[in-house]
């Protein structure tokens, strides 16, 4: 990691060197050329800012519908709820002996217990549902605003002898595209 770093900033060195030659032959078109390049950046940043609102408003969507769930969820458990203890108490009421009040309130429990499973079952699936939706909006919009690369940067001048090829990992190919994007930002 280190060694990479190096290297960026080895990188970076040169081309900074690169643009100060470039910068004293002749500076009124060096300084044109970044503006051209700074007014074209700012027109590219359009869309992406779109792209991004209109996904903050799906987000929006997802979330608010979830929450519409939910209350609707609260709504039934507490109606439920209070359908239940209105039950048991005129259970209880109608109970002669004591052995029939807890025979009758016994047999109410499995109804109890499956309705806060049914109850709880419905709570999961409407976070999955809200959970999978969010994701898909995420994706859609990352796949929209990481766009690949589709101008080479110029390279820095090769400074040493070049090392033997490895393998690359998925960390250090994200890193590398994210470093050709600041590079391009910087040109």
């Amino acid at each position: 990691m280190i060694v990479e770093m190096q290297e960026f900033m080895s990188e970076q060195s040169q081309a900074l060197v690169d643009q100060a030659h470039q910068f004293r032959k002749n500076p009124e078109r060096f300084v044109r050329k970044a503006l051209v390049g700074s007014a074209e950046r700012f027109k590219a940043l359009k869309s992406p800012v779109r792209k991004v609102a209109h996904s903050g408003v799906k987000f929006t969507t997802v979330s608010q519908n979830a929450l519409q769930s939910l209350i609707e969820l609260q709504v039934d458990v507490v109606t439920s709820a209070l359908t239940a203890a209105a039950m048991r108490c005129e259970r209880a009421a109608e109970a002669e002996t004591f052995v029939d009040l807890m025979v009758g309130q016994t047999e109410m429990l499995g109804a109890t217990r499956d309705r806060v499973v049914d109850e709880a079952t419905r709570a999961v699936k409407i976070f999955k549902v809200a959970g999978r939706d969010m994701r898909k909006v995420g994706m859609h919009l990352y796949e929209m605003v990481a766009e690949p690369v589709e101008v080479e940067l110029p390279k820095a001048k090769a400074a040493g002898a070049r090392k033997a090829k490895r393998v690359v990992r998925k960390a250090e190919r994200t890193v590398r595209k994210t470093t050709a994007r600041v590079r391009k930002v910087v040109a």
